[in-house]
C-alpha cells in the first residue's frame, strides 16, 4: 500500500512558522496577509500566498477568534413561535438574504426562536455570556424588552424594522409608507370606490406606517377616510380570513381590499370566493411582500414587492460595521443608522 509522505501532504498541519519560513518573511507578515491587512507589499503577499498554497496551510479560525475576543458567531433571534416563522414566507426570504451575504465569511449563523418566556429567558442567559459577535433582531414588537436587553449588554444588533421614529438601534427596513400609500392609489386609478385595508398588527411600526399610506392617499385624493373600513390583522392566514368576514358584514358595498401582508391576502381570498364575490370584477385585491404566495394565487395577485432578501443582505452589512466599531459603537448624541429601501408595486390580474 502506497502512503504519500511528501512534505507538502503530510497529515500534520503546517504552521505559520513554517509558512513564514517558506515565504522568506516574518510570522507577524504571514499573519498581516492572512487576515487582509494592506500594510503589506504586493510581491510579499504573493510569496506568502504561495507559500500558503504549497504547504497547503489552513488558517487556525478558532484561535485567531479567541485571540480577538471573538466568537465568530452571530444570531438571528425571532420573538415569535416557531410555527409562524416556517409558515410565513417573509422570514423565510430574510434567511435566506442573511445566509448569502455569510457565505463568504467565516461567521456561523445561529438562528434562535423566541417566542415563549421560557425561550425568552434562555436566550437571557445565552446572550450573557457573550456566546455570539452580534445579533439579528427580526419581526419585534413596540414594547419588546430583547432590544433593551442588548443595549444593557453592549452587544452589536440590528434590527428589522425600527420599533418606533426614535428607534436606538441601527435599522434596515423597506419603504412601508410608500407601499401602502403605492397600493392604495393604484386601487383609486381602478376606479375602486370603497377600499378597506387588513393590517398587520398594530404594535408594529411597520404596520402603521403602511396604515398612514393608506390614510394618506385617501385623502389626497379627495376622500374621507372611513374607519370602518379598516381592520387589524395579525399577518396570519387565518387573521385575514377573520378581518374579511367581518369587513363583509360591516360594509358588503367594498369593492377594493388592501391586505397587509401576501399571507393576509390569501385568507381574504379565500373568503371572498366562498362569498361569491368574483376577483378583481367584484372585489379588487392588493397584497404586501411579492412572495411565492402572489404568483402562484389565482388569479395572481397584484402586491407591493418589498426586498426581503436585500433587506437581510443589508442587516449583515450593517451589523459588521458594528462588530467592527468601538463599543459603544454609536457615540453619545448620535444617531444610529437607520437604512430603508424603496418598494415597487407589482400589478398582477387580481384588481
Amino acid at each position: 500500500m502506497a502512503v504519500n509522505v511528501g512534505r507538502g501532504r503530510s497529515s500534520r498541519r503546517p504552521t505559520l512558522e513554517e509558512v513564514a519560513a517558506r515565504a522568506g518573511v516574518g510570522r507577524g507578515t504571514v499573519s498581516r496577509v492572512i487576515n487582509g491587512s494592506p500594510r503589506v507589499s504586493d510581491a510579499t503577499r504573493a510569496a506568502v500566498e504561495a507559500a500558503v498554497a504549497e504547504l497547503g496551510y489552513v488558517p487556525n479560525t478558532a484561535a485567531r477568534a479567541l485571540a480577538a475576543n471573538r466568537t465568530d458567531a452571530i444570531a438571528l433571534v425571532v420573538p415569535e413561535p416557531e410555527t409562524r416563522f416556517f409558515a410565513e414566507p417573509y422570514f423565510s426570504d430574510m434567511l435566506r438574504g442573511v445566509g448569502a451575504e455569510l457565505s463568504d465569511t467565516e461567521m456561523q449563523l445561529l438562528l434562535i426562536f423566541a417566542g415563549s418566556d421560557r425561550e425568552r429567558r434562555r436566550l437571557a442567559q445565552y446572550l450573557a455570556a457573550h456566546r455570539v459577535d452580534g445579533v439579528l433582531l427580526v419581526s419585534v414588537h413596540a414594547h419588546d424588552p430583547l432590544p433593551d436587553l442588548l443595549a444593557q449588554l453592549d452587544i452589536p444588533a440590528v434590527i428589522s424594522g425600527p420599533r418606533s421614529e426614535h428607534e436606538t438601534l441601527p435599522s434596515v427596513d423597506s419603504d412601508n409608507y410608500g407601499g401602502g400609500r403605492s397600493a392604495v392609489e393604484h386601487l383609486i386609478d381602478r376606479g375602486r370606490a370603497h377600499i378597506a385595508t387588513i393590517t398587520g398588527r398594530v404594535d408594529v411600526y411597520g404596520a402603521q406606517r403602511r396604515i398612514d399610506g393608506y390614510r394618506d392617499a385617501l385623502r389626497e385624493a379627495g376622500r374621507e377616510v372611513d374607519e370602518g373600513l379598516i381592520l387589524p390583522g395579525d399577518f396570519t392566514e387565518e387573521g385575514g380570513r377573520r378581518a374579511m368576514t367581518e369587513l363583509l358584514t360591516r360594509r358588503p358595498d367594498l369593492d377594493a381590499v388592501f391586505a397587509e401582508s401576501d399571507v393576509m391576502a390569501a385568507g381574504a381570498r379565500q373568503v371572498l370566493r366562498e362569498e361569491g364575490r368574483r376577483i378583481p370584477d367584484d372585489v379588487a385585491l392588493v397584497g404586501y411582500d411579492d412572495s411565492a404566495i402572489a404568483r402562484h394565487m389565482d388569479p395572481p395577485l397584484t402586491c407591493v414587492r418589498q426586498p426581503i432578501e436585500e433587506m437581510g443582505r443589508a442587516m449583515i452589512d450593517l451589523l459588521q460595521d458594528e462588530i467592527a466599531a468601538p463599543r459603544p459603537s454609536v457615540s453619545r448624541g448620535s444617531a444610529p443608522r437607520q437604512v430603508v429601501l424603496p418598494t415597487e408595486l407589482v400589478v398582477r390580474q387580481s384588481s
